[in-house]
Order: structure tokens, then C-alpha cells, then sequence
């Protein structure tokens, strides 16, 4: 009788993956101790860090109103809540470059090169939407509010209900402002030219609108300041698109 062979393991395929999945988990207990270890150093102030996010409103409250919590244990997690969110924002750098520190040996030199200003502007670009809302939206937003109530009604906004309104805010505008990097990234690759991209200007300035509607609450305000920036940001990216294109055509 012949003996039956069964093939071989590759033993360096099946270590090669364990390798990957050790490495891999490593990141994401790194990624989550990083906003672990923000949120323990953040909490003390995490009143603080509410009295600030509500100041744009609160500051424009008629006197004798305050904001209000309707629900019993809104006064502590509703602060929490600010600070996981804050915290997660704020490890985000540390958070993409473990993402950037387990993909990388898998890239080319010239992928590299491309990658590394790409991963520090979208961060950026993501810091300056919340910044613009915060700083830009909100003041226009809540001015607006606390003025065109009806006569006779006292303006007490719940402090859950507020952060849930800004959050989603910031979430819009720092995803908008990274426009200029998904446009940029898709004239690069090759799916569409910076020259096809300006003849849908008109799609897209209406697109940018429509986004704006969904993304924001149903004001016309915040709709018309997300969707301006999101158009502006467009023709930046078709600007450094055509940029980076030129010296490439030229070599």
C-alpha cells in the first residue's frame, strides 16, 4: 500500500499572520489606553470642560436664564460624555499613527512619501473644522436662536440636548474640512481628473448644500456655513491637486 502524504504547513505564512494579529492587537490596546490615560488626566476638569463647550451659548442666554438638566443623572454624565469624546479627539494623532505605524512596512518609498503629509493635514483639517464651529458657527447659530423665539418664552436649553446639538456639529465640520484631502486623493490615483472635477462645479456646489442640510440641525444658518467652507475647500483640493500633478507630468 502507498502511504498518503498531506502537504506541507507553511509554518512562515501561519507565523507571518500571528505576527500580524500580535502586532495588530498591540496597536488597538495602545490606541485605547492613549484616550484611556487623556480621559483619567481630563476628568478632574470635566465641568470645566463643559462650562467651556457651553459657553458660545450661555453668554448669550437672557439674563435670569440658565441652562438646565431634566433628567437626574444628566449633571454627571452628560460631562463625562464631553470628556470620552474629548479625550478620543484629542488621542487621535497617537491613534493614526498606530494605524500608520502597522501599515507602513507594507508601503513603497514613494506611497511613503505621499502618505505622511496626507495623515498630518487631514488631522489638521479636522482640528480647524471643529475650531471653525466652535469659534465661527456657533456664536451665529446661538444669536440667532436666543432672538427670534416667541414673546413670553424663556430660553432654558437641557445640557444633554446641548451637547448632542454640538457634538454632531463638530463631527459635520471636521469631516467637511477634509474635502481638500478626498479631492486631492482622488485627481492622485487617477479616478478623476482636476479638469472633470471643474466642469461638475455645478453638481458639486449643490451637493455641497444638500450635505450641509443633512449634516447640520435644521437651520439655515449652520446648512449655509458648513456647505460654503465644504465648496471652498473643494477648489483647494483641485488647486493642489493640479500642484502636485504639474511636477509629476514634468518628470
Amino acid at each position: 500500500m502507498s502511504e498518503e502524504h498531506t502537504p506541507p504547513v507553511d509554518n512562515g505564512k501561519n507565523q507571518s499572520l500571528i505576527q500580524h494579529l500580535i502586532e495588530l492587537r498591540s496597536r488597538l490596546l495602545y490606541s485605547v489606553l492613549s484616550v484611556l490615560v487623556i480621559f483619567l488626566c481630563l476628568f478632574y476638569f470635566a465641568n470645566d470642560l463643559y462650562a467651556f463647550v457651553s459657553e458660545p451659548l450661555r453668554k448669550l442666554l437672557p439674563e435670569g436664564t440658565t441652562m438646565i438638566a431634566t433628567e437626574v443623572a444628566s449633571p454627571f454624565l452628560t460631562p463625562f460624555k464631553l470628556t470620552i469624546v474629548l479625550s478620543f479627539f484629542m488621542a487621535m494623532p497617537f491613534i493614526l499613527h498606530q494605524v500608520w505605524s502597522f501599515i507602513s512596512p507594507g508601503m513603497y518609498a514613494h506611497e511613503k512619501k505621499l502618505a505622511i503629509p496626507i495623515l498630518f493635514s487631514s488631522i489638521f483639517l479636522f482640528y480647524l473644522g471643529v475650531a471653525f464651529a466652535y469659534f465661527v458657527v456657533f456664536p451665529l447659530v446661538f444669536g440667532f436662536f436666543t432672538t427670534v423665539g416667541p414673546e413670553g418664552v424663556s430660553i432654558m436649553t437641557d445640557i444633554n440636548k446641548y451637547l448632542d446639538f454640538v457634538l454632531k456639529l463638530f463631527f459635520a465640520f471636521g469631516v467637511a474640512f477634509e474635502i481638500p484631502i478626498a479631492t486631492f486623493l482622488l485627481v492622485i490615483s487617477g479616478v478623476t481628473t482636476a479638469d472633470k472635477l471643474v466642469t461638475k462645479r455645478p453638481y458639486i456646489i449643490v451637493s455641497c448644500f444638500v450635505l450641509g442640510m443633512l449634516l447640520t440641525p435644521p437651520d439655515v444658518i449652520s446648512q449655509v456655513l458648513l456647505a460654503l467652507p465644504m465648496w471652498l475647500l473643494f477648489e483647494l483640493g483641485i488647486i493642489l491637486a493640479r500642484m502636485a500633478k504639474k511636477p509629476a507630468s514634468a518628470a
